[in-house]
């Protein structure tokens, strides 16, 4: 097992001040980090916008209608 160096814990508190504030000690902004990609995001959601109408636009009525049964069934269960 690997030894811990003595500021680890020093460290470690200072980034979480850090990020608490939204800044860093001496006082100027932290930059945020890019948790997604903004592209990807925009085409997801423009996937996400479609999906459940061309899902139930191919599907056939009797299928739509198990599927409605099977969810009320799912619910009630509960």
């Amino acid at each position: 097992m690997h030894k811990r160096s003595s500021n680890d814990f020093s460290t470690n508190a200072l980034r979480v001040v850090e990020e608490a504030t939204g800044e860093h000690i001496d006082g100027s902004p932290l930059e945020p980090s890019p948790l997604k990609n903004p592209h990807a995001v925009a085409l997801g959601h423009l996937g996400g916008l479609k999906g459940g109408h061309a899902r139930a636009a191919a599907l056939s009525a009797k299928k739509r209608s198990q599927i409605a049964a099977r969810a009320a069934r799912a619910r009630w269960k509960k």
